[in-house]
């Protein structure tokens, strides 16, 4: 059965999509609450037919559609809302005007692209077999806003007086990617990361006299070279792990050796298996090199997302719906995970779904060399976006029509 919405946006929605878009671009929010936000969604979204759910937890929002044709499946569709702790130098009219907060990941456009999906079903709602439930969620960027909705039971399951959905679809976009192509790959996409602090700790004092002392820096050091050894020789490069020290703080002059070094860094994987290992290891490295010289370390791990694994029907029915609206060439299968982590990981653990990613790359420019996502400098191609909204929106009306198949 194909999708039936046609493969252009009609302009009025398309220009409500770049409006909402630059509103949301020029006052973004952080962390878990993102009330303004929240409130130009509901603005945009109010005349149709939506019931709106939010949680304690959050100022996420769940809203709605029930397909007119009767009782049928249930699909979920999820756009982020907040932003990052990170200046702009776009020099857009739209520009942030919220100084050190920028929408740097485009989540802004994600949000942008799911109301104007939940516009375009709302005008065939009376077709519809089933529900969709449109997941607006802030605290992507290391908040585990998606885990607080779950928790807070805005998207069903257990206590709650709905299941929760049969099966559920994001779109990213990159604008390092060739202008209107959608990626996706079965399996892991994106990884899980945790964050990671060492101390090393010592006993300081002249920096002439490091006999009398029990330098923790040497100490440290031989910590970070040998975290690269373990993770190059005590894990498989077919199930590949990263661990980086990204930060280290110690001392205070420079004839002055310290008590302690703290250090901080990242810890990534691509399953859940070596995750859990990884924390084994670099905590019992830590502590046998710095015990190995009389010294002690403390290991804290912060647990982040888990990694973002996309079920392989629903990236093959991602690859149709994309081939049927828009052509045989706008679909590309990713031949790597990205190492990257995204909290959507939490809906996938309880329902089967996919994320994609969709090229924002102005057409005709070298993407390669584009800014990427996370930088001050990035731009995204609005035009694009409409293509955004068509394959959520198509992925909805197929999955309600056929399920999997």
């Amino acid at each position: 059965m194909n999708v039936s919405l046609e493969a252009d946006c009609p302009a009025a929605i398309s220009e409500r999509i770049v409006a909402l878009r630059r509103a949301i671009h020029a006052e973004p929010e952080l962390g878990l609450h993102t009330p303004l936000t929240r409130d130009k969604i509901r603005a945009e979204l109010a005349e149709l037919p939506l019931a709106w759910e939010e949680g304690p937890s959050t100022t996420g929002l769940v809203a709605t559609l029930q397909g007119g044709a009767g009782p049928g499946r249930s699909v979920l569709l999820r756009g982020d809302m907040d932003a990052l702790a990170m200046p702009e130098e776009t020099g857009l009219e739209f520009a942030s005007t919220i100084p050190g907060v920028m929408h740097a990941c485009g989540h802004d456009t994600h949000v942008a692209m799911l109301a104007g999906a939940a516009r375009l079903l709302a005008e065939k709602a009376d077709t519809l077999t089933g529900e969709v439930r449109f997941m607006f969620q802030p605290g992507e960027e290391g908040w585990h806003g998606a885990r607080y909705m779950l928790e807070d039971g805005l998207l069903g399951g257990p206590g709650t007086a709905r299941a929760l959905p049969e099966a559920a679809f994001a779109l990213h976009i990159m604008p390092n990617a060739r202008h209107g192509v959608i990626g996706g790959r079965a399996g892991p996409l994106m990884a899980s990361a945790d964050q990671l602090a060492i101390t090393v700790r010592g006993r300081g004092g002249h920096a002439s006299m490091p006999h009398d002392t029990m330098d923790p820096m040497p100490i440290a050091c031989e910590i970070v070279a040998a975290i690269q050894t373990m993770v190059a020789r005590r894990f498989s490069v077919f199930d590949p792990v990263v661990v980086t020290i990204s930060k280290i703080t110690a001392g205070s002059a420079h004839n002055v050796i310290p008590d302690h070094v703290d250090m901080l860094g990242t810890m990534r994987s691509l399953s859940a298996t070596n995750r859990a290992r990884l924390r084994e290891e670099v905590t019992a490295l830590a502590a046998g090199i710095a015990g190995a010289h009389g010294l002690a370390a403390e290991v804290e791990i912060i647990e982040g997302f888990p990694v973002t694994v996309c079920d392989a029907r629903a990236v093959d029915f991602g690859e149709g719906v994309a081939r049927d609206l828009f052509g045989t060439d706008t679909f590309e299968r990713l031949a790597n995970p990205i190492m990257g982590a995204e909290d959507f990981a939490y809906v996938l653990e309880k329902t089967p779904g996919a994320m994609f990613f969709l090229g924002v790359a102005a057409e005709g420019d070298d993407w390669s060399q584009c800014c990427g996502i996370h930088s001050t400098r990035m731009m995204v191609d609005e035009s694009v976006l409409p293509r955004g909204a068509l394959f959520l929106a198509g992925l909805a009306e197929r999955y309600l029509a056929t399920g999997w198949e």
